[in-house]
């Protein structure tokens, strides 16, 4: 190269720098006016190192199958706990209620549940107990209580002088949740206008809650079921005119697992006893 043509190279380059173009773009210099090769098309970049200013897009929900899609149609998730205390309200009889939540298909685990269980024994015997969910066995069966925890039940009612023909026995939940897990507060909230409505036509004189999740939705309670146990509480309801005694207890299930706290329960037996002979159910 001249000197005379290395000084028109630099002279270009101050004036390309002046004009603002003062980086190099390739490695290689381009020759715009040449005709477009066609080259391989550049490969995109890795999703972790693309930039973009979209909002995140969520998965697109599963598709549901026709079951499914007509129960929706029918109660949806945010509205069924008003339309169960609404079909609730309408019940003047054990019989309706009954009728009522077998046919409602506002919850969930009523998809999965094999049975609807709604009660067992004698609403007549003003003695009603409120256990938590249906099991397995309950499942089964359609009714409550007929397990290995049913048949403890059974031999501690014995023990104060009860049996099935004396007692009546529901759950907080109609339908078995799926591998006995504890229910949403959703599902609850579901089943609470029927749990409700079926206290206040049952109209017990007394009422025993085994275990923590009873004792959470039908008191309102949420300590431990050790620290409420064995201490009388009172339902209330606005369509009856007068307190129900409460006794909540360990649920047999638990007595099952913990041998040990039986003694515990027998003293809520004892106190439940003693409550029958007050109230002229002995």
């Amino acid at each position: 190269m001249s000197d005379s043509t290395r000084d028109q190279s630099l002279a270009v380059l101050r004036w390309l720098m002046e004009a603002g173009a003062d980086e190099a773009v390739t490695d290689a210099p381009v020759n715009r006016f040449a005709a477009p090769s066609h080259s391989a098309p550049i490969p995109p970049a890795p999703a972790f190192a693309k930039a973009s200013t979209d909002k995140p897009r969520a998965a697109p929900p599963p598709k549901a199958d026709n079951k499914t899609s007509s129960n929706a149609q029918t109660v949806s998730l945010s509205t069924a706990p008003g339309a169960a205390r609404a079909l609730a309200q309408s019940c003047t009889t054990l019989a309706e209620l009954k009728t009522a939540v077998m046919h409602f298909e506002g919850c969930e685990l009523k998809r999965y549940a094999t049975n609807t269980v709604f009660a067992d024994g004698d609403p007549s015997g003003r003695i009603m107990l409120i256990g938590e969910a249906p099991g397995r066995d309950e499942d089964i069966q359609g009714l409550p209580f007929v397990g290995r925890a049913g048949k403890l039940l059974d031999r501690m009612l014995a023990e104060i002088g009860l049996d099935r023909r004396k007692v009546y026995i529901t759950n907080v939940l109609n339908w078995r949740p799926p591998q006995n897990r504890e229910p949403s507060p959703e599902e609850a909230a579901t089943c609470l206008p029927f749990l409700h409505r079926h206290i206040e036509l049952a109209d017990p004189k007394l009422m025993i809650l085994l275990g923590a999740v009873s004792v959470r939705h039908v008191l309102g309670l949420t300590e431990g079921i050790t620290r409420v146990r064995g201490k009388w509480n009172l339902y209330q309801s606005v369509m009856l005119n007068r307190s129900i005694p409460v006794m909540p207890t360990l649920h047999p299930a638990y007595l099952l697992r913990q041998p040990a706290a039986k003694r515990l329960a027998w003293r809520d037996l004892l106190a439940v006893a003693e409550k029958m002979g007050q109230l002229g159910l002995a």
